[in-house]
């Protein structure tokens, strides 16, 4: 569609030119009015469109790991369990906080090591050793205040958490039914991880980062516009090499090579070394990677993290929710891509507000669409645990690598289980 303002651009274009070809002197020929306004609306609309990862050794990554590594713990011995975990590091030194009920026994700071063991962070010089990290424990209980709005006799009248606003999304541009440029981001991230621990690539250090940039014509992926990779080394690999292992090892097994063109940059390392990594480089925090964890930034974000927070809490529940519901909606067909908002108050089970947009791209209206979303899903809090089995220790392995479009691990919200409803009531 060309809009009012566009029309009236073209229009002046067309003036400007038909003056200059009056001019018989030029000895110009141009095209009729007709075609020449073709040929402008024709062109097609060019978005560059980027979408960042990090490995697994990252130290917001580290922190979200170990948040979830003590929230599983808890919710195998006590499914009922209320964690509120986070975790912070910096340098050698990780404290461990947040508000904890539960019937179970957990040794946070046995349980910290063996995560930072597991990702990789066994020497200082690579930033963080497992055996010598300083680690203060802090948790206390939840809050009565909170509970008392939250836990009910009647499961499915059970409060939300938590006010807020939560997102979910689905396109149809990749078999994940993620984003292209975040879709490839995670896979070359967790083929860092992959080449270092099989021994590939042995010189590569945990820390890492990527960042793919795709072109767009008129809302389609067309080609990849930039690859950018930062990887942690060891201090005798020189860039160059690192280039072309990265190039030979991860970018290629990993890349289509039909979205790469004369034209697509790579970059490795642009600022050259990356010897000090983890913990040594940054500080880590939880839940500072929430645009990681989901889209990418191709979709809007509520603002609440997940990592560390058993499944009453909405900002975790319902953007699975509505993970699983834009999922569906486009799986069964009636969008092309699709954005699913709610909204909650804390102790209220009732959703305040649910909103679908399809981007113009639904075969019925969004009013519609979001009317048969409504019948097919039950979107109070309880309902959401209920149906995606929440209360289950299935978080930790979710806290790298993104919450969503996950093929190598199997997520209750990424299940296209509710397409037949959806296309009955359509």
């Amino acid at each position: 569609m060309v809009d009012f303002v566009t029309l009236n651009s073209i229009a002046l274009v067309v003036q400007w030119i038909e003056c200059l070809a009056s001019n018989q002197e030029m000895g110009v020929r141009f095209p009729p009015r007709a075609q020449i306004i073709y040929n402008i609306t024709a062109m097609p609309r060019i978005d560059y469109l980027a979408s960042e990862s990090v490995t697994e050794g990252h130290p917001d990554k580290i922190c979200d790991q170990i948040s979830d590594a003590i929230l599983d713990a808890y919710l195998k011995q006590d499914a009922k369990s209320r964690v509120a975990c986070e975790s912070f590091i910096c340098g050698n030194n990780l404290i461990i906080g947040g508000e904890i009920t539960s019937k179970g026994k957990v040794d946070a700071e046995k349980l910290a090591r063996q995560v930072i063991k597991g990702i990789g962070y066994d020497d200082e010089k690579k930033g963080l050793d497992y055996r010598t990290v300083k680690i203060t424990v802090m948790l206390n209980r939840q809050s009565p205040d909170i509970a008392m709005g939250v836990s009910k006799k009647d499961l499915l009248e059970q409060g939300a958490g938590d006010q807020g606003m939560m997102y979910g999304y689905a396109c149809d541009e990749t078999k994940t039914f993620m984003p292209l440029p975040i879709y490839l981001a995670h896979a070359l991230s967790r083929r860092l991880a992959e080449v270092r621990k099989n021994g590939l690539l042995p010189f590569l250090g945990p820390d890492g980062k990527t960042q793919v940039t795709v072109e767009y014509h008129d809302g389609k992926p067309k080609q990849i516009k930039n690859i950018l990779i930062s990887s942690q080394h060891a201090p005798e690999v020189s860039v160059e090499k690192l280039k072309k292992a990265l190039m030979e090892k991860v970018i290629r097994p990993i890349v289509p090579k039909n979205l790469i063109g004369k034209e697509t940059d790579i970059f490795v390392n642009p600022t050259g070394r990356f010897v000090i990594g983890g913990p040594a480089g940054d500080t880590g925090l939880t839940g500072r990677k929430i645009i990681v964890d989901t889209y990418g930034g191709l979709a809007k974000h509520g603002g609440g993290a997940f990592s560390g927070k058993d499944p009453s809490k909405v900002d975790r529940s319902a953007a699975y929710a509505m993970r699983w519901a834009a999922k569906n909606l486009v799986a069964a067909g009636l969008a092309k891509k699709a954005e699913v908002k709610i909204a909650y108050a804390i102790g209220m089970s009732r959703p305040l507000a649910f909103n679908v947009n399809t981007f113009g791209t639904g075969k019925i209206s969004d009013n519609k669409i979001s009317d048969l979303i409504g019948k097919v899903f039950d979107f109070r809090p309880a309902a959401i645990i209920r149906d995606l089995d929440l209360l289950r220790p299935i978080y930790l392995q979710t806290a790298a690598y993104g919450h969503f479009g996950r093929t190598d691990i199997d997520l209750p919200w990424e299940s296209t289980s509710r397409i037949k409803e959806i296309q009955a009531g359509f």
